[in-house]
């Protein structure tokens, strides 16, 4: 079984959580399903050609069908003409979004939570809050956890302690609504409130 690290107000270690036993049990293919849909979600689809049906011309036909030693032809818009249509060219209209399920999300979630409580990069505070509003006091919080980069988890965002993290490029701060297995998997080390672990726990 894989724990939480519990830090005080001085971003020490002062205890820890453990995680479900049955974290350990998820197969990992969940966080993939989850992360491959989630990317997909993104992706553009602006690669679009026209048919032969779409492209300008074509109205006579190129030849007389006999006679002229060349191969038949009834329409400068076909493939084999440059400047006609494309024969089984991308369309605009095409959907790349992957469906998965409210159960895979779950455990996806869970399998993410546990992969960072493993390696030693899931870190409990009871609460992440900036009272000054500055960026200086947030990167020095950063610091204190010594990690490359840090997603802070938080139940709910107040409006300065969200001014005072939104020019850090190491850290990216999101409530508890937005927290997702992609950010957890992406992100070197997480931190997050004790009453969003206890929900999330409690929730499976």
């Amino acid at each position: 079984m894989s724990s939480a690290i519990v830090l005080d107000v001085n971003m020490q270690k002062s205890g820890e959580i453990l995680l479900p036993k049955r974290y350990s049990e998820i197969n990992e293919h969940n966080l993939y399903l989850y992360v491959k849909s989630y990317l997909a979600s993104f992706r553009g689809n602006c690669a679009s050609v026209k048919s032969r049906g779409e492209v300008s011309g074509g109205g006579k036909k190129p030849w007389r069908q006999k006679g002229g030693g060349r191969a038949r032809a009834g329409s400068i818009t076909s493939p084999i003409f440059v400047g006609g249509g494309v024969a089984h060219g991308p369309k605009s209209n095409r959907n790349y979004s992957i469906k998965i399920n409210k159960k895979q999300k779950r455990y996806a979630l869970e399998c993410a939570l546990y992969k960072k409580a493993h390696i030693g990069r899931l870190y409990v505070v009871d609460k992440i809050n900036i009272d000054s509003g500055k960026t200086k006091d947030a990167y020095a919080l950063f610091k204190q956890i010594g990690e490359r980069d840090v997603l802070f988890v938080s139940e709910v965002i107040d409006t300065k302690t969200e001014l005072a993290f939104r020019n850090l490029k190491q850290c990216y701060l999101v409530d508890s609504k937005s927290l997702s297995a992609y950010l957890i998997a992406v992100f070197k080390s997480i931190v997050i409130e004790k009453v969003v672990l206890e929900n999330i726990i409690k929730e499976g």
